[in-house]
């Protein structure tokens, strides 16, 4: 039975009919028009009632002359969706994400039968999803993300079995999830994000079934309990895991596609115990051995040394107090020798030295050899030290030797604390980077063979590859790809040596920020170590042919520290003491934090962590839509350039005050820019756990992307 008011519009439309017939799907669309309350940009101004059909409006596909989907994304539409969509039989796709739809859906929405995706994220939708969703037995894609739902998920969710995309992040979901059906009947499922919600209870004990997964399962920020299904692990080894931020407990079952994770995956569930956290999990009796964390030199299979009950003397283990004096005699005798080592050593390299040496033929511009701090002969005779006397590649590709490379045209492209790094051309036209680590002493080369080579093992189109390295005791060199397009300092904020500067537009600007975040991801999720680059600023950020970015300087820090000589572990703790120190003399004397870059909690002398680059990550944000500088000067004073944004925010400054005066020309990408910079004041949140993680950046990213297009 038809609503009234729709009743009352065919009969008014009938009046005309014989002028100009619209069909009765061109008249519900008039329907849905005509609820609109505001449409700035005229997203529907050609749909006329004086057209046959409605196939040819804005927005609107048709198939054999009937309304097959309808898409309306980011018009800024403000409305409640009518009823009167129910009435459109054929439609197979309803797109109106990132518009202003309010209140409850129709419960007709549910009535379309053939309804194949149904995408409404980025509205101010409310109330609950209806029981009636599973009627939609053909529903492929379902996007209710960023909305302000309540209620539980519908058990009939189950009954959609071609479902490919789930995505209900950021809503106000609660209840539990479909404990029986979900993972067995939602086969199908390629994308699955419940991400911040209120959903509680346990995860559904059948999730594991759900084979046809890709990418993240998103289960963080909710309320989940109990222990981690075993199952999880039989998701497909590529599919990453995020379970952080619930109240789950008990051990974590590192089998399938839960090995080999971070603690990011896990951090925020107090009850979780385990690797990869720092919370061992309690043994089922304490009494009977010690833990293994308490002697980790220990094996794991060692006898019960609590108490020797029902055993014989022979076969006793040695008390806890011998046990102890056993190792602080060992930890003092090793000190003593190292002690004893340390001085003989650096007595037989110190005169080794040349101070003058760069490492660069003035002359010439070619690189040459150095001498070495051990002749072949002398360190032989020491296990430890191994001389590497040939290039090491880490590539397949890598066609080209020692002597080539010794021989070519070198051009210095910068210096810092960590070596110079020089633009190298060899005969054959190839040309690389090449960066020569800091002088040093004596190292072990087996630490920074090991380094190295992991890092050579990073293969990301957003990171730059490390093609070959050369080590010897006092020379270290490492062969990079050469990046043509310079740094993103320069293209930001121009160079005083250049004499024309272009800068760079919004949609440039934001293939730069997507291609960062990419390279972070990988970073921290997919390689080998889950790694932290720590210091990344807009300097170690290299430009292609097509302005794609790479970063750079990955590792350098920890290579430096192996570098420099010394106990790595000493070594990295001791630069970390001075460069605390450092930042703190400058935020005292200039109100500033570090570079500008690091993150408020590396002025502690903690373990680096992800939420570092995050908030590095967020700085870059600032600076490419402000085109700041890291500090600001206002007035007399200076401040940081999140200080400073926070105070244009106070302020209420306008929009324009705080952009870039070389966006201007993209004032049409307005609503884009403040959804940047919405971002990157997320990215820069003081509290580390506030930080989003790089994952779930980039997706905000594409999700922009794709509405723009």
């Amino acid at each position: 039975m038809f609503p009234l008011f729709l009743f009352l519009f065919l009969l008014r439309n009938s009046l005309v009919a014989s002028v100009n017939p619209l069909s009765i799907e061109g008249t519900v669309l008039l329907t849905l028009k005509n609820s609109i309350t505001n449409d700035p940009e005229g997203s529907m101004s050609n749909w006329n009632s004086s057209d046959e059909t409605p196939c040819s409006w804005n927005g609107i596909t048709c198939k054999d002359q009937s309304v097959v989907s309808i898409s309306i994304p980011k018009r800024k539409l403000y409305w409640i969706l009518p009823s009167a969509i129910g009435y459109l039989s054929k439609l197979r796709h309803v797109n109106f994400r990132n518009n202003n739809l309010f209140r409850n859906l129709p419960n007709k929405l549910f009535q379309l039968q053939g309804l194949q995706s149904l995408v409404l994220y980025g509205n101010s939708l409310t109330g609950s999803v209806p029981n009636e969703i599973g009627k939609l037995r053909y529903l492929q894609t379902l996007d209710l993300s960023q909305n302000f739902f309540t209620g539980s998920l519908p058990a009939t969710i189950v009954q959609c079995k071609r479902l490919k995309a789930l995505v209900l992040s950021h809503n106000n979901f609660s209840g539990t999830l479909p404990d029986y059906g979900f993972g067995s009947n939602l086969l199908s499922l390629e994308k699955l994000d419940l991400s911040f919600n209120h959903f509680n209870g346990s995860i559904p004990s059948d999730i594991g079934n759900l084979s046809s997964l890709q990418g993240t399962v998103d289960l963080s920020h909710n309320h989940f309990s109990g222990s981690i299904p075993p199952n999880l692990g039989n998701f497909p080894e590529k599919v990453y895991i995020d379970l952080s931020y619930n109240n789950l407990s008990g051990p974590i079952a590192l089998t399938g596609a839960l090995m080999n994770r971070g603690p990011t995956a896990f951090i925020g569930n107090s009850g979780l115990c385990g690797p990869p956290l720092k919370n061992p999990c309690a043994l089922d009796n304490p009494g009977s051995a010690i833990a293994p964390s308490t002697f980790p030199f220990l094996p794991d299979y060692y006898p019960s040394l609590g108490n020797g009950s029902g055993k014989s003397e022979k076969n006793k283990g040695l008390s806890k107090g011998a046990i102890i004096g056993i190792v602080v005699g060992d930890v003092i005798g090793i000190c003593i020798f190292g002690l004893l080592f340390s001085y003989i050593y650096s007595r037989v390299c110190g005169f080794n030295q040349d101070p003058n040496e760069d490492g660069i033929d003035k002359e010439g511009g070619v690189m040459r050899k150095k001498f070495l701090c051990f002749r072949k002969g002398e360190s032989e005779t020491l296990s430890d030290h191994v001389e590497q006397y040939d290039l090491v590649p880490l590539d397949t590709q890598v066609a080209f030797d020692l002597d080539e490379l010794l021989k070519a045209s070198a051009f210095v492209l910068g210096k810092s604390g960590i070596g110079i790094v020089y633009k190298v051309v060899l005969e054959d036209g190839l040309t690389l980077a090449v960066r020569r680590l800091g002088e040093g002493g004596c190292q072990r080369f087996k630490d920074f063979q090991t380094e190295i080579e992991a890092i050579g093992k990073l293969r990301h189109p957003n990171v730059v590859t490390l093609r070959a390295y050369y080590w010897s005791v006092d020379e270290k060199l490492l062969i990079y790809d050469y990046i043509p397009n310079g740094i993103l300092t320069t293209a930001i904020h121009g160079n005083a040596g250049l004499v024309t500067f272009t800068p760079l537009s919004w949609s440039d600007r934001m293939k730069i920020m997507k291609g960062i975040a990419k390279g972070l991801v990988y970073l921290h999720e997919f390689s080998p170590k889950k790694y932290v680059h720590g210091d990344l600023k807009p300097s170690n950020i290299l430009l292609g042919h097509n302005m794609e970015p790479h970063i750079s300087d990955f590792g350098l820090g920890r290579l430096a520290n192996i570098s420099s000589g010394g106990s790595p572990t000493l070594q990295s703790n001791r630069m970390a003491t001075e460069k605390q120190q450092e930042r703190q003399r400058s935020l005292s004397t200039a109100n500033i934090l570090g570079n500008g870059y690091h993150a408020p909690e590396t002025l502690k002398v903690v373990k680096p962590s992800q939420k570092w680059d995050v908030y590095s990550y967020g700085v870059i944000l600032l600076e490419m839509i402000t085109g700041q500088l890291p500090i600001v000067q206002v007035g007399n004073s200076e401040m940081d350039l999140v200080q400073w944004i926070h105070f244009c925010i106070d302020d209420k400054k306008p929009l324009s005050d705080v952009l870039d005066p070389y966006l201007e020309d993209d004032s049409d990408k307005e609503e884009d820019i403040i959804a940047v910079l919405k971002i990157a004041i997320a990215c820069v949140n003081s509290s580390p756990e506030k930080r989003p993680i790089m994952r779930h950046v980039l997706d905000v990213l594409d999700r922009l992307s794709i509405s723009s297009d």
